[in-house]
């Protein structure tokens, strides 16, 4: 076994990880409060010191894509790119970054059509394997609150094009990372259960590029593997300005030897509170063998908020909301895939038909050739 993978094996905190480039979501910035700074530096230390070992060349992943979203007869495009970085120093220290590219060709009433970009960097992490139960990682990290944000934000996971209306609860910033520091592992584990903790700071910083709220919080998560099923709590709290607390949960049952998927997530915000369930089943396995029609994934979410407040900053609708997507995804060969969905919104707002579709190639090969 190779030691990037030993490294990802021992050190993943949740056991439904579907890829392994994506989840573990961390980034570096200089100015990061002194707890971050002297954990990275452990980090690197602890990899210098274990440079002796056989390393692994540096992977780069990630997936590239056009999609598009009519929303009230206004239709967007978007063409974008996010590659990942995974570049293993030792055998116990782990850098890794994602940078979502993208560019926004958007109508305006009388005027056509106007364009903006957006270029960041979704995270740059480091992650210390301690113990074969303990990851410390410094950086700016996806923020671990419920499932969405760590493992099917990503647009080639992602059975929709869009995410859920409660996905922005909890998660500390627009770009749904922290900036400082957490621990996580595998506290339990036999043939019957799995525990998973994970708990974090997060420092305060106005910054463009790395903007982050000061919060702490936790999530531990419970794995039965002989039914496929997970189940998980999320808490933190909000420790700058007006303090609140958010708390989330989730449940995953995925049959062992079988393609249908269910997720889904409850969150509760200070002035607004939601739910999303998703039911997915690929008609067989997804391989170049596969037929025309085995090669279809259809999709279901329904998602509803609630709110009891009114809050401009926690990016939920401003009034209470249905929705419905209905989706029928094809998986072509070569790691490439259509997506397409039709969804109906119900609120007091005004009820609106969304249409959603996307071409999206996922990627993956190594920065240079070994020796």
């Amino acid at each position: 076994m190779t030691n990037s993978r030993r490294f990802r094996d021992t050190h993943r905190a949740d056991p439904f990880y579907c890829d392994d480039m994506v989840y573990w979501k961390t980034t570096w910035r200089q100015n990061m409060s002194r707890t971050a700074v002297c954990s990275f530096v452990l980090m690197l230390l602890f990899g210098i010191a274990d440079s002796s070992q056989s390393q692994d060349i540096p992977l780069i992943s990630g997936g590239a894509g056009f999609l598009t979203q009519t929303n009230g007869g206004n239709t967007t495009y978007i063409p974008t790119i996010a590659p990942v970085l995974e570049f293993p120093i030792s055998n116990r220290v782990l850098i890794e970054s994602k940078a979502n590219l993208l560019e926004s060709v958007f109508p305006r009433p009388n005027r056509g059509y106007d364009t903006s970009h957006y270029v960041a960097l979704a995270y740059l992490q480091a992650d210390l394997q301690v113990t074969s139960h303990t990851t410390i990682t410094g950086g700016y990290f996806y923020t671990p609150f419920n499932t969405f944000i760590e493992r099917l934000s990503p647009f080639w996971i992602n059975n929709f094009t869009d995410g859920p209306l409660i996905s922005s609860i909890g998660i500390g910033s627009p770009s749904g990372s922290a900036l400082g520091g957490m621990v996580r592992g595998n506290a339990f584990q036999n043939r019957t259960i799995s525990i998973t903790y994970d708990a974090y700071f997060s420092a305060k910083t106005a910054n463009e590029q790395f903007s982050s709220k000061r919060l702490l919080g936790d999530r531990v998560s419970f794995f039965f593997p002989k039914l496929g099923l997970e189940a998980g709590t999320s808490f933190n709290r909000i420790l700058q300005g007006k303090r609140s607390n958010n708390a989330g949960a989730h449940l995953w049952w995925t049959p062992p030897n079988s393609r249908f998927r269910f997720r889904s997530e409850y969150a509760h915000a200070a002035h607004a509170q939601g739910y999303w369930v998703e039911f997915a089943s690929q008609l067989t396995d997804s391989g170049d063998t596969a037929g025309p029609l085995e090669r279809l994934e259809p999709v279901f979410r329904f998602q509803q908020t609630l709110r009891n407040a009114r809050d401009s900053t926690d990016g939920l609708p401003v009034a209470n909301t249905q929705r419905a997507d209905f989706g029928l995804n094809y998986r072509l060969k070569h790691e490439l895939r259509i997506n397409t969905s039709y969804s109906r919104r119900f609120s007091s707002t005004g009820n609106t038909n969304i249409w959603q579709t996307g071409v999206v190639y996922r990627f993956l090969f190594p920065a240079w050739r070994s020796k």
